[in-house]
């Protein structure tokens, strides 16, 4: 399968900039699924658990690379996904789109398929949009999976701000480089982010816009019991998010799942957190 136009030789040249400060040996793989081709980035023991982390929305795998030099792969085998019809190297199908909740779960069924042998139960670590796929697989797929990690998760526990929606949207219908880098900027509070994962974010604006799923919350009552039943859960919310309150995210999780991890960490905004706060993400859930 050819890779789309819009991959373009300086969005790759970005891409695999920031791919090329991951510490360690990395290897490509590109898996088959029903909804196209997904590459994931690989490394740590090959031996060790399995650590699946799935990116925010319009992000690429490479944001995990800071976590990964954290300690991420010590004691996992890290897989690091490109989410099919965003940015990233990635190629959806050309005949079946993912449309539905149960069209990630399909997906994601299938890149977990493709992994190959796997010592140890599955940790699924998501981030923002990518925590609520995250999410919705653990309500439906609680068998599959030994850990779930959410990192400041959206539409899961609380909504999104009518201010950073409205912030968001300009950027959302008509991408620019300008638009991406002056979203950033606010939504991080000026923090100061790696220049090459900026420069591939201002790339990925030549990517074709793609509605992301869109749905209920995850139903997660059957997660996190004291009788062990499913996965072993935590959540960390971003103490200076934007996109949502925080603090009121973390109460709603504790009351939806009694006895499990609820951190918030402060001085950290939403899309920062797995770049700015690699060593305390690791160090609390990794």
């Amino acid at each position: 399968m050819e890779r789309h136009v819009y991959r373009t030789s300086s969005f790759r040249a970005a891409y695999d900039a920031v791919l090329g400060r991951w510490p360690g040996p990395v290897e490509a793989v590109d898996l088959a699924t029903p909804y196209g081709v997904t590459r994931v980035n690989r490394c740590g023991p090959a031996d060790a658990p399995p650590l699946v982390l799935l990116p925010g929305g319009g992000s690429t795998s490479t944001v995990w690379g800071a976590c990964v030099a954290a300690g991420a792969a010590r004691a996992h085998r890290v897989h690091a996904v490109d989410l099919v019809g965003d940015p990233g190297l990635s190629v959806p199908a050309p005949d079946r789109a993912v449309r539905a909740v149960g069209d990630l779960v399909g997906w994601l069924d299938a890149v977990l398929d493709g992994l190959g042998p796997q010592h140890g139960p599955v940790t699924l670590a998501g981030h923002s949009y990518g925590a609520w796929i995250a999410a919705h697989y653990a309500a439906l797929r609680p068998d599959r999976l030994g850990r779930l990690v959410l990192l400041d998760p959206t539409q899961v526990f609380a909504g999104l701000r009518p201010g950073y929606v409205l912030r968001a949207l300009p950027m959302l219908v008509r991408p620019t480089p300008e638009r991406i880098r002056s979203f950033l900027a606010w939504e991080t509070r000026g923090a100061a982010l790696d220049p090459a994962w900026l420069r591939l974010q201002e790339e990925s604006a030549g990517f074709p816009t793609v509605r992301p799923v869109t749905g209920p919350r995850p139903d997660l009552a059957g997660l996190g019991r004291p009788s062990g039943a499913g996965p072993r859960v935590d959540v960390l919310f971003a103490g200076r998010a934007r996109c949502h309150d925080s603090g009121r995210a973390a109460r709603a999780a504790r009351e939806a799942l009694p006895g499990v991890r609820v951190d918030v960490l402060p001085g950290v905004t939403h899309h920062a957190l797995p770049l700015a706060a690699a060593a305390e993400i690791t160090g609390r859930v990794f």
